[in-house]
């Protein structure tokens, strides 16, 4: 909680015990509603026993679908007299975005996970990221943003984290990654941190995991499972429900980007054709996709190779490519 002025507001009790459906209220007066807002929807599900408060959040993008699936699957399903304290779900934070199947707001280009910490007297966006930072983040324990590749980007499915310098932090927020329970545990080396709820959690000492589970601009039902099973087993590891995790059968991989040779961006554009299969193994050099140019027939496509040795984890997801588009992320085995 804090003193400082906003002008959002919660229509529901934080601190209630049961579980409550509501919005935070966000203005946003326009030409077609003078006195409109956006209400974001917020559900508190709060137990009569004390534990943990976890916030689970998703639509930080507005063309990632099984964030906001898992999570409204979530909040119907739980019954606030097996939770142990408190579950917040925010399962559409950038709800203009998700409203038009966007990554940013259409109001005003806002990209939430680039807002943050946000700010009580800034646009839209700003304003819901400094309301979920002071009165939803302050109180957590632990943050669950769940992420996918949108419309541009595949992934292999995967619990995503960064490497902390705190080692107690890097070891509560590793153990939460591996209860997620993905195929692929991913500690991703950022290429562009800042104004990212990520880092805005971390910063307070907090367990962070985020998560990119397939993308393409859809759902898959075997991505939109794990979400609903990653989620659940997250609020056992907790402690906010008793039972077992359902863990996979085959441990979670856990590998990393440890820096920018990871990535390949395109340096023209054209028809890109990926190359390499999502998941596979690379070698340095290898080809992992190429740009052709339809309008210059003669002209040879470009290759694009891997920097280094590993697993091909993400990939470009439409055909058609502009310069500086991520093409290809490659990761690798982690020495710890």
């Amino acid at each position: 909680m804090t003193d400082e002025p906003t002008k959002v507001a919660a229509d529901i009790d934080l601190e209630k015990a049961g579980k409550q459906f509501g919005s935070i209220i966000v203005p946003h007066s326009r030409d077609d509603s003078a006195w409109g807002s956006v209400r974001v929807p917020l559900i508190v599900i709060k137990g009569g026993a004390p534990g943990p408060t976890v916030l689970f959040t998703g639509g930080n993008h507005g063309d990632e679908y099984e964030g906001p699936i898992a999570l409204l699957d979530l909040a119907r399903g739980l019954d606030p007299d097996e939770v142990k304290g408190r579950v917040i779900i925010v399962p559409a934070l950038n709800l203009p975005a998700v409203r038009t199947g966007a990554r940013t707001s259409p109001i005003d280009g806002g990209n939430m996970n680039r807002a943050f910490p946000g700010r009580w007297d800034g646009n839209v966006t700003e304003m819901i990221a400094d309301y979920v930072t002071r009165y939803l983040v302050a109180p957590a324990d632990a943050v669950i943003d769940i992420h996918s590749g949108g419309k541009t980007l595949d992934f292999v499915p995967s619990a995503v984290i960064h490497r902390l310098t705190d080692n107690d932090q890097m070891a509560r927020t590793r153990a939460a990654m591996m209860a997620f329970g993905t195929p692929l545990g991913l500690i991703l080396e950022e290429l562009n941190a800042v104004g990212m709820l990520d880092t805005t959690v971390e910063d307070l000492g907090k367990v962070f995991v985020s998560t990119e589970l397939g993308g393409g601009g859809t759902a898959r039902p075997e991505n939109v499972e794990m979400a609903k099973r990653g989620v659940r087993n997250l609020l056992g590891h907790f402690g906010l429900v008793d039972g077992a995790l359902d863990l996979r059968e085959t441990p979670t991989r856990v590998m990393e980007t440890p820096d920018a040779a990871c990535f390949t961006a395109a340096r023209t554009d054209g028809i890109y054709e990926a190359v390499a299969s999502l998941g596979s193994m690379v070698a340095a050099g290898d080809v992992v996709g190429r740009i052709h140019y339809v309008e210059e027939p003669e002209r040879p496509p470009q290759d694009y190779r891997a920097e280094l040795s590993g697993m091909l984890i993400c990939r470009h997801h439409p055909g058609l490519a502009q310069a500086g588009d991520c093409l290809a992320v490659v990761a690798v085995d982690t020495e710890d």
